[in-house]
C-alpha cells in the first residue's frame, strides 16, 4: 500500500481536471455510501465511506477543530487520511493525506457546480469566510471563470479578510477585502460561502437577479449559513440529496420548518452532469449546496492516485 502526501500530489493537481473527475464519477454506477459523524463541543470526527462501482472503495476519517487556527503557531482546522481500497479485490491500495483530498474536492466541488450553474459572463466573486478553504476558492475560481475581474473577501473578523487579500495582491484578478457585507452581495455574479457559521447571515434580499451562491461551510445538522429567502429566491440544487436531506442543516432546517420541500431541490450533480437539470434563464438566482459526500472524496483520491502513478 503506497502513501500519497500532500506535497507529493498537490503540485501534479489542477482544478479543471479535478471538476471534469467528478463530473465523469457522477457518470458511473450510482456510489454506495455511509457517514459517522461524532461531535464534541463544536470538534468534529467525521468519517465517511463510498463504493462505486469501476472505480474502488474509500475510507475517508477526518477531525475538524475550528479552534486550530487561532493556535500558536495555526494548525489546520481539518485533519485526517482516506484508505482507497481496489474495487475488484479489496485490497488497501493507498493513503492519502486528508488535508490533499479535502482541499481539491470542496473547491473542486463547488467549482464544479458554479461551471455548470453560474452565469458564464459572470465577473464578481464575493468569498465569504477567510479560512484555508478561501484560499482554495480563489485559485480554483480564477481558473474555471478566466474571465473573472474582480474577487472579494468578506469575514467577521475583518483583519483576517484583509490579510488573505493582501497575500493576492499580485494577482492577475483584483482581490479586496470589505466589510460591509450587504453591498458586496447586492453587486457579486457568485457568491461562494466557506464559514463554520450556525446561525444564517447571507439574506436573499441582497441578492441581485442573476447571482449564483455557492453554499459550502455547512456540515452539520445545526449549521446554516443562508436564510430562508436565499432557498425560496432561488433555484435550489445539492450535489447529493442522500447526503444533504437529514444531514446538514442548510437544508433539513428550512425542511423541517416547511420553508421547502423536498420538490424543491431541483437537481443534484448527477442530474446536472446529465444535462437533466440546469439554470432556467439568465435571471434567475440558483444556489449550490455543496455537501461534500464521500463518493467526492472516492472520485478525487481516484485521480490524486491515477497522477501520482502517471509521474512516476
Amino acid at each position: 500500500m503506497r502513501f500519497i502526501g500532500f506535497d507529493e500530489a498537490d503540485p501534479l493537481l489542477d482544478w479543471t481536471s479535478v471538476a471534469d473527475a467528478i463530473a465523469d464519477g457522477h457518470r458511473l454506477p450510482e456510489a454506495e455510501i455511509g457517514d459517522l459523524l461524532l461531535s464534541q463541543s463544536g470538534r468534529s470526527l467525521l468519517n465517511r465511506g463510498a463504493w462505486i462501482e469501476g472505480l474502488g472503495i474509500a475510507l475517508k476519517s477526518v477531525t475538524i477543530y475550528p479552534e486550530n487556527q487561532s493556535k500558536t503557531p495555526p494548525l489546520p482546522s481539518i485533519q485526517g487520511g482516506m484508505l482507497l481500497f481496489d474495487d475488484a479485490t479489496g485490497a488497501p491500495v493507498a493513503l492519502v493525506d486528508g488535508i490533499l483530498v479535502t482541499k481539491w474536492k470542496t473547491a473542486g466541488d463547488s467549482v464544479l457546480g458554479a461551471r455548470l450553474l453560474a452565469r458564464p459572463d459572470s465577473r464578481r466573486l464575493l468569498i465569504c469566510g477567510a479560512g484555508t478553504v478561501a484560499h482554495s476558492l480563489i485559485e480554483a475560481y480564477c481558473e474555471i471563470f478566466p474571465d473573472l475581474e474582480q474577487i472579494t473577501v468578506w469575514n467577521r473578523t475583518c483583519d483576517k479578510a484583509e490579510r488573505l487579500a493582501a497575500e493576492y495582491s499580485g494577482s492577475r484578478v483584483s482581490v479586496a477585502a470589505t466589510a460591509d457585507l450587504a453591498t458586496a452581495v447586492s453587486e457579486a455574479d457568485i457568491v461562494s460561502t466557506a464559514t463554520m457559521a450556525t446561525e444564517p447571515f447571507l439574506r436573499g434580499e441582497w441578492l441581485k437577479p442573476g447571482t449564483h451562491v455557492d453554499l459550502i461551510g455547512a456540515f452539520r445538522p445545526d449549521m446554516r449559513e443562508a436564510d430562508d429567502a436565499v432557498l425560496t429566491r432561488s433555484e435550489l440544487f445539492v450535489d447529493s440529496r442522500r447526503t444533504t436531506i437529514g444531514h446538514i442543516g442548510e437544508i433539513q432546517i428550512p425542511l423541517d420548518a416547511g420553508t421547502i420541500v423536498e420538490g424543491t431541490i431541483r437537481g443534484d450533480l448527477a442530474d446536472l452532469c446529465a444535462g437533466k437539470a440546469g439554470r432556467s434563464g439568465p435571471h434567475a438566482i440558483t444556489v449550490f449546496k455543496n455537501g461534500g459526500g464521500a463518493h467526492l472524496d472516492l472520485m478525487v483520491g481516484a485521480l490524486i492516485r491515477r497522477v501520482v502513478e502517471a509521474a512516476g
